[in-house]
């Protein structure tokens, strides 16, 4: 590992990038606690029981690798590469990856990172596949950005494929006009549908800012096309003091005009696409209940991917960067979370000396079972390989789709 003799750019590497590419599951609208992970420990990745659903292309000699010898050959890989290498990490990440990101936070702030670190050649996103999409649009054409394990999607991303969401549109406009109708696509969505957005007027948004993007929208139309998750559309539109009874109405894209008629339609503010986060509709308005039972006096905050009833229930609720900074900057006491385990323990042991106890409000541990891929032994196979000249697991936008998703990208960074 001593000897380094990396290309400046992915065009000039020794190897060409390994020809793989991320092929959305279809993942059952209510995943059962048997899909779960169970655990959030790093155990090696030939124990892992999952597997079977993740990247195979792994050499052999990864696969038996515990934490420790995993964390060794990454930490070699970061000296010998110093600033040439930029590493991303996202919240909820389990402790072994994300231990190792030069910056850690949510899709909006990462993206943000990606678009400011212009001297890197590499990035690794430890992430899921949109975010590295969304960074590899956000770098420089010669800047390689690389997803660990190419394994790991999104289950809320896949419930809006392109072609759903064209032929969507094409049915909802002919019903009120193209150009008072504005689409926002929330981060965790296919990079087509981000150029998409794009040519139609519309913009990006993360839970960070959805209430101004939705305001941004309202500037310039009568109505927006909100998708993937309809849950974080419908509590953003209810903070705006739109009716999720009288002005929202539910786009089921399996049937003919979302299942809507045309009265409906008109009378929306906002349609939401109905998809959600198989992790965050798992909490309940009875888990809060039980809490705060348990902890008199507890504070309950949660992300707004939950559904209307449980933000409804909760103290608080925003981002992940929200919720950090809500436990981090609140009083001593107890803190009911209801987020991504990984996060949540973190948190926990972040903040216990300040004389705060946070705890996953769902009471079987569950992590974001896409995000959980992201297993250490991958990540130490990607970065090895750019030590011996090879780029592997690239992620390549094509030059249309690059366009016009950047478009509605900058538009989201650009809005206040």
């Amino acid at each position: 590992m001593s000897s380094l003799h990396l290309p400046r750019t992915p065009e000039s590497a020794a190897a060409p990038p390994v020809a793989t590419e991320y092929v959305a599951p279809r993942l059952p609208e209510d995943l059962p606690d048997a899909y779960c992970e169970g655990d959030i420990a790093t155990i090696p990745l030939v124990q892992e029981p999952h597997r079977a659903s993740w990247q195979t292309e792994i050499p052999e000699r990864y696969l038996a690798m515990d934490a420790d010898e995993l964390a060794d050959r990454i930490r070699g890989v970061k000296a010998a590469l110093g600033e040439r290498l930029l590493i991303l990490g996202h919240h909820y990440q389990r402790d072994d990856v994300i231990r190792f990101a030069d910056f850690r936070g949510d899709s909006f702030k990462l993206a943000r990172q990606a678009a400011d670190h212009s001297q890197a050649d590499f990035i690794l996103f430890c992430g899921v596949h949109f975010m590295a999409e969304s960074a590899d649009i956000l770098t420089r054409p010669d800047q390689a950005v690389m997803l660990p394990n190419l394994a790991a999607g999104c289950s809320m991303a896949d419930m809006a494929q392109p072609q759903d969401v064209y032929a969507s549109w094409d049915e909802l406009t002919s019903v009120v006009p193209a150009e008072r109708t504005i689409p926002v696509t929330y981060m965790n969505s296919d990079a087509k549908l981000k150029a998409f957005v794009g040519r139609n007027g519309g913009a990006v948004c993360t839970s960070s800012n959805a209430t101004a993007v939705l305001q941004w929208a309202f500037q310039r139309g009568d109505r927006v096309l909100f998708f993937p998750d309809q849950h974080l559309g419908r509590n953003t539109g209810k903070k705006l003091g739109i009716d999720p009874r009288d002005a929202m109405a539910l786009w089921n894209p399996a049937q003919r005009m979302g299942g809507l008629t045309a009265e409906q339609i008109e009378r929306s503010k906002i349609l939401l696409w109905q998809g959600h986060c198989s992790v965050h509709v798992r909490f309940k308005v009875d888990q809060i209940d039980k809490a705060r039972a348990q902890h008199p006096g507890c504070k309950v905050v949660v992300h707004p991917e939950c559904t209307e009833a449980v933000v409804d229930a909760a103290d608080a609720d925003g981002s992940t960067e929200f919720i950090i900074n809500y436990v981090k900057n609140g009083p001593p006491g107890v803190y009911a979370v209801g987020t991504e385990i990984n996060l949540v323990h973190r948190l926990h042991e972040e903040v216990k000396d300040q004389g705060k106890t946070v705890f996953c409000l769902d009471p079987i541990i569950c992590p974001c079972a896409t995000m959980y891929r992201i297993h250490p032994a991958y990540q130490a196979w990607v970065l090895e390989e750019l030590v011996a000249g090879r780029i592997v697991n690239q992620i390549r936008v094509d030059d249309d789709t690059r366009e016009w998703a950047n478009l509605a990208l900058q538009r989201m960074l650009e809005i206040v």
